[in-house]
């Protein structure tokens, strides 16, 4: 018996041929065809082309037949792409903001922003399911551990624009952090180069490859410690290196982030406080941004919420926010 399935506001947009080869990925196209001719694929009830876009709550006819096909084929590398409608609904659930040029997530930690070999699900290729339609691209990063904003072209001619102000330094953007240990400093400005993992004091070039730093420039100011032994504090960068803020604060203020595994080797935290922290989550959020939209001109500002896994700690050390 054929069975009928209603498209959900996910994947409201979709073309039928994609629906079904996400629902049905072993399936190959010729069958999905052949089936489309023959009227046992329906859409509404109607006779279908394959070529039909879905709307939210439209039925598809499922026939009997296509059941084999529901088991994905295996890969030699995953490509980012292997995503479930699951993972699609949580990151539709993250928008902070969604217009004709841009959209705006609240990314969860532990989600890859740029797919690649060994990625299984990443932002890029996610948003480019959820709007089938929009040009999407990158404007700029965040780590696959850290939470929050990130904002997202859906035009080429908002990618460029916004590319420009994240290169030019004119879009901001505000990150917290918890840090494991004692920052003597209320505020100030880190000023130095990065490059592997490793900070120099000024501009040279590493021994054996010639290779150049990259000038780092983070401002921060601190606001509330714990116990002497954390540091609850607000991060402004200058410039967006990789792993800026998690090598700034592990090497420049010796006081890595909270569950940075990478560069907080060699930083115990106390067993009461780790209590506390209990879990294994980075505690570095973007949580404002700042610039110019790309087709009105105004400057519009977003905020996201804390993440669930930071309240509890935020709660019990009455930790203010900005």
């Amino acid at each position: 018996m054929a069975e009928l399935i209603t498209v959900s506001s996910v994947e409201d947009g979709t073309r039928l041929l994609r629906w079904f080869l996400r629902h049905f990925p072993s399936m190959p196209q010729r069958e999905f065809y052949r089936l489309c001719r023959g009227g046992q694929i329906r859409v509404n009830s109607r006779r279908c082309r394959g070529t039909e876009i879905l709307r939210e709550d439209d039925v598809v006819r499922v026939p009997p037949t296509v059941a084999e096909y529901a088991v994905a084929p295996k890969k030699k590398t995953e490509s980012g792409e292997n995503f479930s409608l699951s993972d699609l609904e949580k990151l539709r659930l993250s928008i902070i903001h969604n217009d004709d040029d841009i959209v705006v997530f609240n990314k969860p930690a532990g989600l890859a922003v740029q797919g690649g070999t060994g990625i299984r699900k990443s932002v890029d290729k996610m948003a480019a399911a959820l709007f089938p339609y929009a040009k999407i691209s990158l404007v700029h990063r965040l780590d696959m551990e850290t939470s929050g904003l990130l904002v997202v072209a859906k035009t080429q001619q908002a990618a460029q624009v916004l590319s420009r102000q994240f290169q030019t330094k004119t879009a901001r953007k505000e990150y917290l952090a918890l840090l494991n240990g004692d920052v003597p400093e209320s505020k100030g400005v880190i000023d130095n180069y990065l490059l592997k993992g490793r900070v120099f004091d000024s501009l040279g070039r590493e021994n054996g490859t010639g290779a150049r730093p990259h000038h780092a420039v983070t401002e921060f100011r601190v606001l509330a410690r714990a116990s002497g032994m954390l540091t609850w504090i607000l991060f402004l960068p200058q410039t967006g290196r990789t792993h800026q803020l998690r090598m700034h604060s592990a090497f420049s203020l010796n006081a890595p982030i909270v569950g940075d595994d990478l560069y907080g080797r060699g930083h115990e935290m106390d067993v009461g406080l780790r209590s506390v922290v209990a879990t294994n989550n980075l505690f570095l959020f973007a949580h404002k941004i700042t610039f110019q939209h790309p087709s009105t001109g105004r400057m519009v500002t977003f905020r996201a919420p804390i993440p669930e896994f930071m309240k509890p700690v935020i709660n019990l050390l009455e930790l203010p926010l900005p």
